[in-house]
C-alpha cells in the first residue's frame, strides 16, 4: 500500500514527458501529407519527370535510396539526376494505394504507400514497376516536400 502512494507522481512525471500529439492537428497533418501525395502523382504525370525537382529540396540534408542503394546522397545530387532523366524518361504515368501517414509533429510527418509507375521512353519503350514507397516529409511556410526517401521493389522469386 505504501508504493501506491507514489502512484500519481510517477503518472504526472510520465504524462509531462510524453510527446505532445494533438489529434486534431494530426488529422490535420495527416490529410495534408495525402494532398501532398495526390500533388505529386498529378504533377509528374502531367509534366513528367522534371516535376520532382519541386519535391525534393535541394539541400544536403535530403537523400533517396533505391532498393537499399543510396541513389541521391543530398539534394544536389537529386537535382542532377533529375535533370538527365528526360533523356531516359519521357512520361511517367505515377500511383499512389494505401498511403499511410504518421504524423511526428508540427509540419513533419512519415509516410508509406504502395506505388505503381508506367514509364514511357524516349524510343517509344514502356516500363512498368511496382513496389513500396517511403518517407519522411515536411512542411515549411506551407510547402510540403520529401526530407528523405526510399523506393523498394520486390525481388524476383526464386524457385
Amino acid at each position: 500500500m505504501r508504493h501506491l502512494g507514489c502512484f500519481p507522481l510517477l503518472f504526472v512525471t510520465l504524462t509531462a514527458c510524453a510527446p505532445n500529439h494533438d489529434e486534431s492537428s494530426d488529422a490535420a497533418t495527416a490529410l495534408d501529407v495525402r494532398a501532398f501525395a495526390a500533388t505529386v502523382a498529378h504533377d509528374i504525370t502531367r509534366d513528367g519527370p522534371t516535376a520532382w525537382r519541386r519535391f525534393f529540396p535541394n539541400s544536403p540534408d535530403f537523400y533517396m535510396v533505391s532498393d537499399g542503394v543510396l541513389a541521391f546522397p543530398d539534394g544536389e545530387s537529386a537535382a542532377k539526376g533529375i535533370d538527365a532523366l528526360p533523356s531516359m524518361i519521357k512520361q511517367i504515368t505515377l500511383e499512389w494505394s494505401d498511403i499511410r501517414v504518421d504524423p511526428l509533429g508540427p509540419g513533419l510527418a512519415s509516410m508509406g504507400a504502395h506505388f505503381h509507375e508506367l514509364r514511357s521512353a524516349p524510343n517509344g519503350s514502356r516500363t512498368e514497376e511496382s513496389g513500396y514507397f517511403t518517407a519522411v516529409v515536411d512542411s515549411h511556410n506551407g510547402r510540403w516536400q520529401f526530407r528523405n526517401a526510399h523506393w523498394s521493389t520486390p525481388r524476383p522469386e526464386t524457385h
